[in-house]
């Protein structure tokens, strides 16, 4: 049940070693992202899987087959959006969803994919004249034409505006239930937290914390903030648990309108992480 399975990978360019022995594992059906800064390793890792690039070693197994090895038959398994693309400017978009759909066994009506990525009024338009955003949902239609058992998504999103970005949260969450794989690396956090069953932050070639968004870093076992006015005056307290705190405040009738309890967001995790391994 394994989609994705890696012990030990390495990759070094001259004599900067981007990955430094990444251990892997992603089951089928599900969403994992990939967090971490530029240079951290990730679009290495993620090429490596797609079998774009070489690894120096380790061991790497992509629905059950050796990327660096696999043939024909395996990439019709898999979809890929990459971070920059070169397309044929002087066709439409439904063209050339038609035209890629002609690589696979049994690919998604041209229609119905550029209608999941919201291009319906862009259909007859040159992909040429289409804006940043339209262009990247282009990319995503090429990417998912093929009912790809395995996607690869490699800051998809970049250029979209905030209603775009919720659609195509929505197309994840549909490929997701339709059992699709999806590989995911982002710079937006939101997108992870709301997407993501399990995530890993790479930092300098290692991944240093991997788990469900709620757990990751020990976020789910972590502190709370309470914070509250009281007599005009701000205060706040730092409890591992914060039920004692707000009965205490309720028993001394304490104005509770303004009580807020916080835990370490997602963000505050992440920047600690790779803060900690620069």
């Amino acid at each position: 049940m394994t989609a994705i399975e890696v012990r030990g990978l390495r990759k070094a360019y001259k004599n900067h070693e981007v990955v430094r022995g990444i251990d892997l594992d992603v089951a089928r059906g599900e969403v994992f992202a990939l967090l971490g800064p530029n240079g951290a390793g990730k679009t290495t890792t993620t090429e490596i899987l797609e079998g774009h690039r070489f690894r120096d070693g380790g061991e790497a197994r992509v629905l059950g087959v050796d990327p660096g090895t696999a043939g024909t038959e395996w990439r019709a398994r898999i979809g890929i959006v990459l971070q920059d693309t070169d397309d044929a400017a002087d066709l439409t978009v439904r063209e050339m969803v038609q035209h890629v759909a002609g690589f696979y066994p049994k690919p998604r009506p041209a229609d119905e994919v550029i209608g999941l990525v919201g291009l319906e009024e862009k259909s007859r338009s040159r992909i040429r004249t289409l804006s940043g955003g339209q262009r990247r949902r282009m990319d995503v239609a090429l990417g998912i034409v093929g009912r790809p058992e395995l996607l690869f998504l490699d800051e998809p999103t970049t250029g979209f505006d905030p209603e775009a970005r919720r659609h195509f949260w929505d197309l994840i969450r549909t490929l997701a239930a339709e059992g699709t794989t999806i590989l995911l690396t982002t710079h937006y956090l939101d997108e992870a937290e709301a997407l993501a069953d399990r995530l890993a932050v790479l930092a300098a070639g290692r991944i240093v914390a991997e788990g469900t968004p709620a757990a990751l870093g020990g976020r789910s076992s972590a502190g709370a903030t309470v914070s509250w006015r009281e007599d005009g005056v701000l205060r706040s307290e730092e409890v591992p648990d914060p039920t004692p705190l707000i009965r205490k405040l309720v028993a001394a009738e304490t104005d509770l309108s303004t009580l807020t309890v916080s835990r370490p967001t997602l963000e505050d995790t992440y920047l600690n992480l790779i803060g900690a391994h620069r």
